[in-house]
């Protein structure tokens, strides 16, 4: 099959295994694109029928009915993605009830046959080694055990990476959520970081409003010595607190 898409990714070390030598790739993300900014695409790339606004409407509506569908219960199948509600946690008998202290409630989605079959169109281009520039890897809600997905607010966070720990003088130094939908920058209270180590930070997760946000690490950081200036390490996923 011909390839029609290019997708760029430089190496990092591997910081979740004690193999000094092996090494992780991570995908090149040139920008995040919202509903809008796809729909605007489609219209002048990709050849559609209708407005970029009336579609960016469609899709809305369209998005809205699925997510009340998944709150029934229902799952959702569209051939390029499956998603269904998911619960995790223990029951200790069969007259217990749901109780949040103690389980949780999530949404899974997985790629579908569809999207699978766009694989065979795509190239992989390595640009090599990466900077040393601090990089997120994991981040694990210690609450729910959700992996680069879920915020407990007022609960541990485990964020893992290289070069994370958090050095330096400079006012910008720190661990901070940014909302996707405000741009407001909450910065993590010192006090509410409870380990503080070059490939790992745990922290109390601040009492965020519900929201999806992006997670950044802001520090001076380097083996042996502080760099000059503040660099940034940025998770590649979004969080969402429910």
């Amino acid at each position: 099959m011909a390839t029609l898409h290019t997708i760029k990714a430089y190496l990092h070390d591997n910081v979740l295994t004690e193999n000094p030598n092996d090494l992780v790739a991570r995908v090149h993300s040139e920008r995040s694109m919202n509903v809008k900014d796809i729909c605007q695409s489609a219209a002048t790339r990709g050849g559609a029928d209708i407005s970029a606004s009336s579609m960016e409407h469609a899709v809305n509506l369209w998005l809205k009915e699925m997510v009340y569908r998944l709150c029934d219960g229902f799952s959702i199948n569209t051939g390029w993605f499956k998603s269904n509600a998911h619960i995790k946690g223990t029951f200790n008998s069969p007259s217990e009830t749901f109780n949040p202290a103690k389980h949780t409630l999530s949404f899974t989605f997985q790629q579908g046959a569809q999207l699978r079959k766009k694989i065979n169109e795509i190239e992989v281009t390595v640009l090599g080694v990466a900077d040393t520039s601090p990089v997120i890897a994991q981040v694990v809600d210690m609450k729910s055990g959700s992996i680069n997905d879920r915020l407990t607010v007022n609960r541990n966070l485990r964020i893992s990476g290289s070069k994370i720990k958090i050095v330096g003088d400079n006012e910008a130094n720190g661990i901070y959520f940014v909302n996707q939908a405000t741009e407001e920058r909450i910065k993590v209270e010192a006090s509410d970081i409870a380990d503080n180590n070059p490939s790992k930070l745990i922290i109390l997760t601040p009492a965020l409003p519900a929201g999806t946000y992006k997670l950044e690490v802001t520090t001076q950081y380097a083996v042996g010595s502080i760099t000059k200036e503040p660099r940034t390490a940025i998770l590649d996923k979004l969080l969402t607190v429910p």
